[in-house]
């Protein structure tokens, strides 16, 4: 497959950032045979084209706009908070790379276990187990196909303060933005929802994905599980919608989640947990009997005789053995009656009384 020319840029982009960088450090080392000049070439040239897939970006994302948001349902259920929100602006994180101009980053929010607090000179950086949002499950915003899905990477520590922080911004994101969008985005997924839209989901869990590249998913279904991959400062959840299956090359397309809309950066919100999928619903009303639908396969005479009241028990009959001829009367004394048995109805002697039926448990 030939990749298209937006493709190309992007890797050239890198390219060139990389090289740039590589000279820099070369430089304290050794004198390199050329000007001081000549070394911020790469550099000018990684600006120039980054300015323009910048604007290409911004005019896909115009005519996107103008189409208006797209609702899909939220990617997780309980009580979360909102960073880094396009509700405040566009591009949300600062910039349109890797199509997330209307990208989000939500972290959870537990009252009984809250997220640690940022430490200017704290701990550098803390176990990502540590934060709520750490493994909570993550769910499909809509009925779709499984277009890329990524789990290997590692689970790195929380940059918790400072020095941590720094060292994110200066060296490791600069780092993972030359090697590429897998560094960037971590373990991930992408889901083809139609119509030209992808969603995409970022920094998960290592070996928490469900689902396959070419698997069929319904709203609501278990995806994978929040981390700490990639370029994360935090466990968190990062979800964008974009025009295309490949961040590279794609520009971010507008969202709005249903019954929530788009949270300002700060903004406490909670969504529901998410209804099952459409088939598994019918599936399980068609396994389970109901009492309208027993007594509507029940004929008429034993609907009458299942709602009258309940009758006694009727004590069982038996039958008369045929008598013997009857002898001559004679003269003998008459013998004592015999004891009679005890009677069905006796104290301690019920016959037991079996229903007709039994309505099933619902």
């Amino acid at each position: 497959m030939v990749p298209s020319p937006r493709k190309v840029c992007s890797v050239l982009h890198r390219l060139l950032w990389a090289v740039f960088v590589a000279q820099a450090l070369a430089s304290v080392l050794v004198d390199l045979p050329y000007s001081y000049a000549a070394g911020w070439l790469p550099a000018v040239a990684a600006v120039l084209l980054g300015t323009g897939l910048a604007l290409t970006a911004r005019r896909a994302e115009a005519a996107a706009a103008a189409r208006g948001p797209v609702e899909v349902a939220p990617p997780v259920a309980g009580t979360w908070s909102a960073l880094n929100s396009p509700a405040d602006r566009v591009p949300s994180h600062g910039t349109r790379a890797y199509g997330q101009a209307y990208a989000i980053d939500i972290v959870a929010e537990d009252p009984d276990r809250p997220r640690p607090a940022f430490a200017w000179f704290g701990p550098p950086a803390r176990r990502p187990e540590a934060y709520p949002a750490f493994g909570v499950p993550l769910f499909a915003v809509a009925d779709g196909t499984v277009v890329r899905a990524e789990d290997r990477l590692r689970d790195h520590r929380a940059r918790s303060s400072l020095p941590g922080l720094l060292y994110l911004l200066v060296v490791e994101s600069l780092v993972r933005a030359v090697a590429g969008v897998r560094q960037v985005t971590g373990n991930h997924l992408v889901l083809d929802l139609g119509g030209g839209t992808y969603a995409l989901y970022a920094h998960l869990r290592r070996g928490s994905l469900r689902v396959r590249p070419g698997d069929r998913i319904t709203a609501g279904q278990p995806l994978a599980a929040c981390g700490n991959s990639g370029n994360s400062s935090e466990p968190h959840v990062h979800f964008q919608l974009m025009d295309g299956p490949d961040p590279d090359t794609a520009s971010g397309i507008p969202f709005t989640w249903r019954g929530i809309g788009v949270p300002h950066g700060g903004e406490v919100f909670t969504a529901p947990p998410p209804q099952a999928p459409a088939e598994d619903r019918a599936q399980t009303q068609a396994q389970a009997p109901t009492l309208t639908d027993d007594r509507a396969q029940t004929p008429a005479e034993d609907r009458t005789r299942a709602s009258s009241p309940p009758q006694a028990p009727t004590p069982p009959r038996t039958e008369t053995p045929p008598q013997a001829p009857t002898p001559p009367q004679t003269s003998a004394p008459a013998q004592p009656p015999l004891p009679k048995g005890p009677s069905p109805h006796t104290p301690g002697h019920h016959p037991r009384h079996r229903p007709g039926g039994v309505v099933p448990e619902r």
